[in-house]
């Protein structure tokens, strides 16, 4: 544990989850993606506790910046598709909500509202009133790369790895990348990345313009994102708020708009022959055989 963490202890009051724990200090919140052993793959129950944290620490006025960070090896890993894959693989998504498909339409319909669901996950993010760091080590896989996108600031470890790992999976990135990752970077460098789904390192992150600094490992990238929500929550929170309130809002309401958009399109043609094999591929360590249908 970061040195700057040592003597910090959690606010009973502060909320948890069975994947994700908090801890408050100098006004700074740090919210831990605390499921390491599956290094922190984002399980159904994640998509749904994780923006009610963030709400909750939005409307904390004793809150004033955020930290997202991350304990075991990785940042994240991404969807946890072992949770996920069945009901991909028999197109029903929604079921891992609760929701039961009785036709092609409901399925479609279904899908759709579960796509929003998770949109709305990282949204939490964005539109958090207070200004949120992340500080990333080891894998940044798919959903991680969404998460971090939605993210004011954010800050690498020299171990860091990072993909837009959905188009290997043959599926379109649908809670933030596609929408988000353009007002960061040069939007011809995000056309190479999803395309080709490959891997990226902290040093081309930074090249890049993703992340705002390197540092030699996650306890140097979490204490100095630590020091930096600090030197943050030190301003006035009216100044700061307004400031990042000001920042995004011109790429809000166009945000918004894309993400309905890829939801809409992923209703129609997530199910395919292709995902199916991506998931059966992933479940028996192979390479998946494409057929593009």
């Amino acid at each position: 544990m970061p040195r700057l963490y040592a003597e910090q202890m959690s606010k009973p009051e502060f909320p948890t989850s069975d994947f994700i724990s908090t801890d408050e200090r100098d006004h700074v919140a740090v919210v831990w993606l605390d499921r390491p052993e599956q290094r922190n793959a984002m399980a159904p129950a994640f998509w749904i506790e994780f923006p009610e944290i963030m709400d909750a620490l939005g409307a904390d006025d004793q809150v004033r910046a955020i930290v997202i960070a991350a304990r075991g090896k990785s940042f994240t890993v991404g969807l946890d598709l072992m949770a996920f894959g069945p009901a991909v693989m028999t197109g029903d998504i929604a079921a891992i909500s609760g929701a039961q498909s009785e036709s092609e339409v409901a399925k479609r319909r279904n899908t759709y509202k579960q796509i929003k669901l998770m949109q709305r996950t990282f949204t939490a993010i964005a539109d958090n009133p207070k200004p949120v760091i992340a500080a990333i080590h080891g894998h940044c896989i798919g959903a991680g790369v969404d998460l971090t996108t939605a993210c004011d600031i954010r800050l690498a470890a020299a171990d860091a790895v990072f993909s837009v790992r959905e188009t290997r999976i043959a599926m379109v990135a649908d809670v933030g990348t596609l929408q988000r990752l353009p007002y960061i970077i040069d939007p011809g460098k995000v056309a190479e990345l999803v395309y080709t789904g490959r891997d990226w390192d902290a040093a081309e992150a930074l090249e890049m313009k993703f992340v705002s600094a390197v540092h030699p490992d996650a306890s140097a990238v979490q204490e100095a994102a630590m020091d930096l929500a600090v030197a943050i929550a030190d301003n006035s929170p009216l100044a700061v708020q307004g400031s990042k309130a000001i920042l995004s809002a011109s790429r809000r309401t166009k945000v918004q708009e894309d993400l309905d958009t890829v939801a809409l399109w992923n209703a129609a043609f997530l199910y395919s022959d292709d995902l199916a094999e991506a998931i059966q591929a992933f479940i028996e360590k192979r390479p998946p055989r494409y057929e593009g249908k």
